[in-house]
């Protein structure tokens, strides 16, 4: 098994420390409407202007708040908190929620980057320092927009990227188990609804620009929403676990191309399954487990070595990378 230690930390945190305030190039998600509102995403975002896009610059702030907290003796924990005092003040989190309330912004970055600022507000929390009380009205107001939306969403996305239901359900239950009870109620409520009778899933898997396993991570959604029942459901969504069936859950997909972003999204696809086979191997049986668990080693080993070398990559996968680390010890 694949374990993160310092080293691997370091380079990590080297990595997110390159991007997060790496203004350019950038890929805005925005509705114009005026030639007022074409502004430099600096303007627009004075937290979250890096990275490429506003989620993976969120993203690669909770990879460096989870590393410094993890591995706080590294060289680059000094840099990290001295970027997170300067980034996360009162006035930058008010010019953050003030696009948020611009027209026509009720969609901005919905589900993936909301799910993804309510799990770096609950990362912060842990940490002695300030920042989780600068960025919790942020956290407040997306978790406002997820409570709505749930409430309006007749059907979960299944789609293996940014819009897919379950993933943000997944970041967004571990905070509002501690924030907002309702909103962690709805969760709950919704996954087992959406998913609770899912059977003899096919797993028609990857498309070619995915960075998640719709398979997959319905099924980490439900271990996390109703651990209790997870077991019996697993064993009719994917019955076939313990032969290595379906077999694209099992084979590791084929990057072509790094510089290209979107089959690079395959990159995080394999990070993401090593995630979610590794999240939910120690809920299951034990020969089902031992599985799950090769499966998860596998996917790992084909992208860790990928995580830096194109920005199309660089800018996000270490994210998704810890994400896999980390589950090897929950």
């Amino acid at each position: 098994m694949i374990d993160l230690d310092a080293d691997l930390a370091s380079h990590m945190a080297s990595i997110a420390l390159g991007h997060v305030r790496k203004e350019y190039p950038h890929k805005l998600d925005q509705m114009l409407l005026s030639d007022a509102d074409a502004l430099p995403p600096r303007v627009l975002h004075p937290i979250f202007y890096g990275s490429l896009d506003w989620h993976s610059c969120v993203h690669g702030w909770w990879t460096l708040l989870t590393l410094k907290r993890l591995f706080p003796a590294i060289p680059e924990a000094s840099a990290i908190a001295d970027l997170a005092n300067d980034s996360f003040t009162r006035e930058n989190v008010s010019g953050e929620l003030a696009y948020l309330e611009r027209p026509l912004s009720r969609g901005f970055e919905r589900p993936y980057g909301w799910g993804w600022l309510l799990y770096l507000h609950r990362e912060a929390t842990r940490h002695a320092d300030d920042w989780a009380v600068e960025l919790e009205p942020l956290a407040r107001s997306f978790a406002q927009r997820l409570r709505d939306y749930l409430q309006v969403l007749t059907y979960p996305i299944r789609v293996g990227t940014h819009f897919n239901t379950a993933f943000a359900l997944v970041l967004g239950l571990e905070w509002a188990d501690q924030f907002d009870p309702e909103l962690a109620d709805a969760i709950r409520t919704r996954s087992l609804r959406w998913f609770g009778a899912d059977r003899d899933c096919q797993a028609w898997e990857p498309g070619g620009d995915e960075f998640l396993s719709p398979s997959l991570i319905e099924a980490l959604c439900m271990a996390r929403t109703h651990p209790a029942e997870f077991s019996a459901w697993f064993g009719h969504f994917l019955p076939g676990v313990g032969r290595r069936q379906p077999a694209t859950l099992f084979e590791p997909a084929i990057v072509s191309d790094r510089s290209d972003g979107k089959i690079a999204h395959l990159d995080g696809l394999n990070l993401s399954r090593a995630w979610c086979w590794r999240s939910i191997a120690p809920i299951l049986a034990p020969d089902v487990a031992s599985v799950a668990q090769a499966a998860a080693d596998e996917h790992l080993a084909s992208a860790l070595p990928h995580l830096a070398g194109d920005y199309m990559g660089e800018h996000w996968l270490a994210s998704f990378a810890l994400l896999a680390l980390l589950a090897a010890k929950d």
